[in-house]
Order: structure tokens, then sequence, then C-alpha cells
């Protein structure tokens, strides 16, 4: 049976079932487990969180009172004991309303400590795939509840902070982008959140086949073998055992097998096409390669995102990917997405900083670098949708080429991507 008891009340022995609080406010990345070690019920107690779930048949009940000297009035229960909780709970309380709209600036801060947790919540993962241990997607419910708040409150700052990738942290911080952006493509096409987070679950875990890849072919800096590439394309059958021994949902299922399938046939591993792929297959395959090609690897530097846009929205005419999904990814991230380095009409170059929904093609930009005068310039801030604006985006440009060392400052500031760990990952 669960509980509800205060954390004060936790000892050795119990089986932790739910922390209650902020997820980021946890001292763990998870929260089913029993509790062995001494230094973690300290940081329970430390973390500011007052109370907690306890499963008394996975673990030590709370301990019970010390007998009365005397006969006195039973004092009132200080334990909730609910038979179907927190499940009961949940249903007893009243319906979160969906997270507020704030503009990116408001969100990176918070997007930025969930980019950090979230990768060592991701590395924990991959570890126990690789152990062999059985995959309880439930364990990840609050991590992707939170990358849902998160792109619902700003679908720009996350999905953004989390393509910042170093070669070591790939694997792991792909899943992430990959979740986030699942979540931001789902709201796009008018999914309630509840759908959404379940895009996201079947983002985070679609690559867990690659958890089971040998290190020296998944990290290869060179060109793989037929031999080695043929191991790779494995990885959806892999990771779609991995998750049937789990709780993991159906739409987590289809795309863990089917993220690698195109609408033209020419995909893996079953060569599905058509109306055979289902949505959430199609909505994966579309965020699984715009993630990759946007980061950088071990053998290539990743792409702009405004570059890869279009060269996505080409790949969707020759039937790589389902023209309707990839407007839609679109119109979520933007023509120019954030970060983006774009030239404009005065020959100045900017930096993408934030989306206009209703006007995709004329985002915020951040102005850094005169072309005329081969010189910085002040940074400014210009909103390209403003009435009274007279500047335009004329076409996109590469950093491959110009080779700024502090493009991502720019847009995200320093103290964001100190805060996600991100330092020192520009392209440039």
């Amino acid at each position: 049976m669960l509980k509800k008891i205060a954390i004060q009340d936790l000892r050795l022995g119990m089986h932790l079932h739910e922390l209650c609080g902020p997820w980021l406010d946890h001292p763990f990345w998870r929260a089913k487990f029993l509790l062995t070690d001494p230094a973690d019920i300290v940081k329970l107690r430390q973390s500011g969180i007052t109370a907690c779930w306890i499963d008394n048949a996975k673990g030590l009940d709370v301990a019970p009172p010390a007998a009365p000297a005397a006969p006195a009035p039973a004092p009132a229960p200080a334990v909730l004991a609910v038979t179907d909780a927190p499940a009961a709970l949940k249903a007893a309380e009243p319906t979160p309303a969906e997270p507020a709209a704030c503009s990116v600036y408001e969100e990176l801060a918070r997007a930025a400590l969930l980019v950090k947790k979230s990768r060592t919540a991701v590395m924990s993962l991959f570890s126990e795939a690789r152990m062999g241990k059985t995959m309880n997607a439930e364990q990840c419910n609050e991590l992707v509840g939170e990358i849902t708040e998160s792109v619902w409150r700003n679908p720009n700052a996350l999905v953004s902070l989390a393509r910042l990738k170093t070669h070591d942290d790939y694997s792991y911080m792909h899943s992430v982008a990959v979740c986030a952006l699942m979540v931001a493509l789902a709201r796009q096409l008018g999914q309630s959140e509840a759908e959404a987070r379940d895009a996201g679950m079947a983002g985070l875990l679609h690559d867990m086949g690659k958890a089971l890849m040998p290190l020296e072919v998944l990290n290869k800096p060179g060109k793989l073998t037929e031999a080695e590439f043929g191991l790779i394309k494995t990885h959806p059958e892999r990771g779609h055992e991995l998750l049937l021994g789990g709780s993991a949902s159906a739409a987590a299922l289809d795309v863990c097998l089917h993220h690698h399938e195109r609408p033209d046939g020419r995909g893996y591993p079953h060569g599905l096409s058509g109306t055979a792929l289902s949505l959430q297959a199609r909505m994966g395959g579309v965020c699984d390669v715009y993630d990759a090609i946007t980061s950088n690897r071990p053998y290539k530097a990743g792409w702009d995102p405004a570059e890869s846009i279009a060269r996505m929205a080409e790949w969707s005419k020759q039937g790589q990917f389902d023209p309707l999904v990839v407007h839609a990814f679109v119109s979520s991230l933007g023509i120019y997405p954030t970060g983006s380095m774009v030239r404009l009409q005065s020959g100045r170059l900017a930096v993408v900083v934030e989306q206009n929904p209703a006007a995709l093609a004329a985002p915020q930009v951040k102005v850094f670098f005169s072309t005329e005068a081969q010189m910085s310039v002040p940074p400014e801030l210009v909103d390209l949708n403003h009435p009274g604006c007279s500047e335009r985006i004329t076409g996109r440009e590469s950093n491959a080429v110009w080779q700024f060392k502090h493009l991502d400052e720019l847009w995200a500031g320093r103290e964001a991507l100190d805060k996600a760990g991100r330092s020192g990952v520009s392209k440039g």
C-alpha cells in the first residue's frame, strides 16, 4: 500500500515511490528506489521537499508509535493512506492549468538547469540498459513532465539549448533534444498536453538501442564500414526489445522501432511506407534527423539550424519525410530557428533570439557584426516584425565560414550556458 509521509519520517529500508515537489528540486533524477544509503536520507531532508510517498509492500512501513505510558485518546493519524495512490490522489486534485507562456529569456534559466539534470538522468538510463536492467519508462515521467512544461511555456528555449552538445555527450543529449522537439511538434499539431507528454516520452526513449551498441563503433570519428553500419542499423530493434520488458507506451515502442522508416519505403528496419507509418513514427523521424544534423559529431560539425530546416524541406519533397509533419515542424521552430545566423538587408549579421509565431520570416534578432566595415558592432536587439522596422532577412549564414567564437552567448547568454554546462560548445 502507498502512504504519504513527511520527509523527516523516512528511514532506511523504506521504498521511496514518489517525491512531492518540483522535479528540479529533487536530489535524485528518479524517485522510485529502496533507501539503503544513509547519505540519501540526508540529501532528501536537505532538499526542501517536505513530503513523499512510500510503498510499504516493497519496503519498511512507518515506525510504530511508542506505547503510551497511560491510556489516552488515539491521536489523529499523521500518515495519509490511500489504496490506489498516487493515482487516487491525483484524481482528487484539480487538473493543473497549462503552464503560462513566457519569453525565451524568461525560460532560458529554467531550461538550462533542466538540460543539465536531464543529461544526468539519461546517462543513468543508458548505464542501466548496458547492465541489462529492465527499462521502466515510468521512472522518466517526472523528467518528461518538466520538459513538456518548459516547452509549453516557450518552445524555443530548451529545444535550442539541448542542440548545443559536445562530442562526448551526444548520445545522451540527443535523447533529451528529441524529447523536447517531439513535445514542440505535438503542440504545433494541436495535441493536448497529455498527448505531448506521450510524444515526449517516445522521443526520450527512441534511441535506447544505442545503449547496446559498441562504444568504439558508436563514437567512431571516421566513416563506418559496411559491417559497422549494419550493426548500428540494428539499434531500433534492440531498443524495442529493451522497452518491451518495461512499461513503455505503445507510442514509445512504435517510435523506437520505426523512427528510421521513411514514407517512401526506403528506411529501416522494415521498409514501411505511406499509411503503414504512424503519425508518431513520422514525427520521430523528423525530430531525430533535425537534431542529428544540427549537432556536432565526432566526424562532422553540425549544420546551422536554418540551413537544416531548408534541407529537410527539400528532403520531404524527395520522400524522406511526411511534408505535412515537416510543415508543422518548421512552424514550431521557425524558418530561422533560435540560434540561426542570418544576413540582414543592411549587410549586418545577426543571430535569431526569439520567434514571432505570426511572422515566421521576421523573428527577433540580435545584430552583432557589420559586413561592410568587417568589424563587430554593439549588440542590438531588433524585432523584424515591428511596424517601424525597415530591416529584413536576405539570407542564411554559416558559422562554419565565419567562425565567430561566441555566437551562442549572443542568443542564450553566458549565464544560461554555464547553468546548462554548455560552455565552450559554440561551433565557432
